[in-house]
């Protein structure tokens, strides 16, 4: 018998129904200063948010425009309606509300109202917001992956600094260095072309601790650690001179070889700092993504692309679900004669004609999210469900190259 823990969906899934939500509220657009979006944390009693909105609505009345002062009216009414079903105080971690007259076409619009419940975190603050559009930014920045970490790349030639903020890898500053090659120009003695040489190395490294510094130091308080990649001796040479702020260099969390030292080294620092990062998201993915290639290079136990995908769920032979977090798309159901066939099609795009195999005339059943018809197969077949980023090369792969959705096998299945 399951537990009700076990009937909880998973953390990957709240965010995504969670940004789904908000990508929906995005789209919306009102005509005027008439879409009101109000937060709510959770210390805030009902009572006095009901008086602020009989408030607003007062004032409303002011409002010169006759369209604009019905639609604000209209939207606080709706929101002080919702207010009925709490009580005294709002669930955990608060509330947010939703609603206004969205355009529809036509110069047509429709009355919506959106009520989030419980978010990821704590709503700090109350707030009121009255604009053309809905305010989403709070709960965007409650989706953000948590973690951030200062990425230091070089060698003798070159340098990139950057950061590692969740599943994201940005590269922000580069520099490019003066040091002369080993082999001296005529006419110049040894000792000379040495000396002049490590000033060149010395003025490049302070110049790379300068990029860092400038980057890192107001971030310290924010910063869970930093890496730095290169060659030896380039790396241990930068970190034992001490060129880095004395509150970043006691941050830094180990030196690891990278071969390369431009955009794409940070990557590999990255990948190098694996154990390090073990139980960042990033690295999680890159993992997910490393097995499923291998599994669909050296034998069967792999499945991509959605119709074998979803075949092999219905086995129940997934063991892992790996979807793409840009994948937006929607399977269209349709009955040919008794048989379901299935299409996917872009979110944006109308539901297509389809063509039955057998030559029957297909109706359309139903159409849905595509990522939440897999999982409610995933879930009634105990198949782990994993969210996969864009931001490396094999998570833009799965979305690219596979359709966005793939499977890591229990058993090969030849489907």
């Amino acid at each position: 018998m399951s537990t009700d823990a076990d009937e909880q969906p998973s953390e990957d899934r709240r965010k995504y129904e969670f940004r789904k939500v908000i990508e929906e509220l995005q789209e919306y657009e009102g005509s005027g200063t008439q879409l009101v979006t109000i937060y709510i944390p959770d210390d805030k009693q009902i009572s006095s948010v009901v008086e602020h909105v009989v408030q607003e609505h007062s004032e409303a009345a002011n409002i010169k425009s006759k369209q604009t002062r019905t639609n604000v009216q209209d939207a606080l009414t709706s929101i002080k309606d919702r207010l009925r079903y709490y009580d005294t105080y709002p669930p955990e971690n608060g509330i947010v509300i939703f609603s206004g007259a969205v355009d529809s076409g036509g110069g047509q619009t429709d009355m919506v109202t959106r009520v989030l419940e419980s978010p990821s975190e704590p709503i700090q603050s109350f707030r009121y917001h009255c604009d053309s559009d809905f305010l989403t930014e709070p709960l965007e920045n409650m989706l953000l992956d948590k973690g951030l970490f200062g990425l230091i790349v070089l060698d003798r030639r070159e340098a990139n600094v950057g950061w590692l903020k969740g599943k994201r890898i940005e590269p922000v500053k580069s520099a490019s260095s003066l040091v002369p090659g080993k082999q001296r120009k005529g006419g110049q003695s040894a000792q000379r072309f040495a000396r002049l040489r490590l000033e060149a190395i010395d003025n490049f490294y302070q110049e790379v601790a300068g990029m860092a510094n400038d980057l890192m130091v107001p971030k310290r308080h924010d910063l869970d650690g930093i890496l730095v990649g290169g060659p030896s001796p380039t790396k241990d040479e930068f970190l034992d001179g001490d060129y880095l702020h004395h509150e970043l260099q006691d941050m830094v969390l180990g030196k690891f070889d990278v071969a390369y030292t431009d955009e794409s080294g940070l990557s590999d620092l990255v990948d190098s700092a694996s154990d390090v990062l073990s139980d960042q998201e990033v690295v999680k993915d890159k993992q997910q993504m490393e097995e499923f290639f291998e599994n669909l290079h050296t034998g069967n136990e792999a499945t991509y692309g959605f119709e074998p995908t979803r075949r092999n769920l219905v086995m129940g032979s997934v063991d892992r679900l790996l979807i793409s977090e840009d994948l937006r798309s929607d399977v269209v159901v349709y009955d040919c004669d008794g048989t379901d066939e299935f299409e996917v099609v872009d979110r944006r795009h109308d539901t297509p004609d389809h063509e039955c195999a057998d030559g029957s005339e297909a109706e359309v059943v139903d159409r849905e999210d595509v990522i939440d018809h897999l999982i409610d197969i995933a879930e009634q077949r105990g198949t782990e469900v994993k969210f996969i980023s864009t931001d490396f090369e094999k998570g833009e792969q799965l979305l690219d190259a596979f359709g966005g959705v793939a499977g890591i096998l229990r058993y090969s299945t030849g489907v």
